[in-house]
């Protein structure tokens, strides 16, 4: 996690600014503790001073809004669930955090929950620090509709949340019906009948689409979260797990739409 260890070294975070730059001084205060911490963490987000990469601003940004709009959408249906918390903890255990970064992540996730929360201003600050990234967007999006999905249903209140956000960082409604659809397709239990239909919306295409627009289909999902590339715009090395599984996913649905079509 380099830009953790650039983070806490107090390099990183004092041009990020911005209310990601708040809520990471707040959540670094609160996993490093004491005074030293306090005080280093009260310097992150007041533009004193410059320092990190951009794809390392990129991820701090991308790992502190992630954490802090999955507590936003896991309270909006009026009360955070036990599933939802098991999926949020799933998830640090996916991204391999331990220790001061599993308590930042925490902290984020219940800033996320807080009546002053500013949605608006995270989310419009992660679509700068990640302009040019928008596969990196549709990864974020991705971890939303599974984060509101961790009870076993989307409620009404959460997907108009999750369309807000896919607004706010300027994804399309193609988009957003496309991800959704994955998301449904991943998440519901389906008998056997229904695994093709689950394949084409995983893929964003119709089952009557042709050969050629599956196939391309496929590619262009296939590009979207090919690891590496979400890497250099941004992608924290630790979320690469999940970007692996996705593309997984893909190529297991594009799988069985060729051994259907043959």
């Amino acid at each position: 996690m380099g830009w953790w260890t650039t983070l806490v070294g107090g390099t990183l975070g004092y041009m990020l600014g911005g209310p990601i730059g708040a809520m990471i001084g707040a959540a670094l205060g609160s996993s490093l503790g004491g005074a030293s911490g306090r005080a280093r963490a009260g310097r992150i987000g007041t533009g004193r001073r410059a320092g990190g990469t951009n794809a390392e601003r990129a991820q701090l940004a991308f790992f502190a809004a992630a954490f802090s709009v999955m507590g936003h959408i896991s309270k909006a249906d009026g009360r955070v669930t036990a599933d939802e918390i098991r999926f949020v903890s799933e998830v640090m255990n996916q991204f391999a955090l331990t220790g001061e970064q599993r308590r930042a992540a925490q902290a984020l996730f219940n800033q996320g929950k807080s009546r002053q929360f500013s949605l608006n201003g995270v989310l419009d600050q992660l679509r700068r620090e990640c302009l040019r990234g928008s596969n990196i967007r549709r990864v974020f999006l991705e971890i939303q509709f599974q984060a509101a999905w961790a009870d076993g249903a989307i409620h009404h209140t959460e997907r108009r949340i999750l369309r807000h956000v896919a607004q706010r960082l300027g994804l399309s409604d193609a988009d957003f019906v496309e991800i959704e659809r994955a998301t449904r397709a991943v998440n519901e239990d389906h008998p056997p009948s229904a695994r093709i239909d689950d394949a084409y919306a995983t893929l964003g295409v119709s089952p009557n689409a042709s050969d050629d627009e599956v196939k391309r289909a496929y590619r262009r999902m296939m590009n979207r979260h090919h690891p590496d590339k979400l890497a250099a715009k941004g992608l924290p090395d630790e979320m690469m797990k999940a970007a692996t599984e996705r593309t997984q996913q893909i190529k297991a649905a594009w799988d069985v739409i060729k051994a259907a079509r043959q």
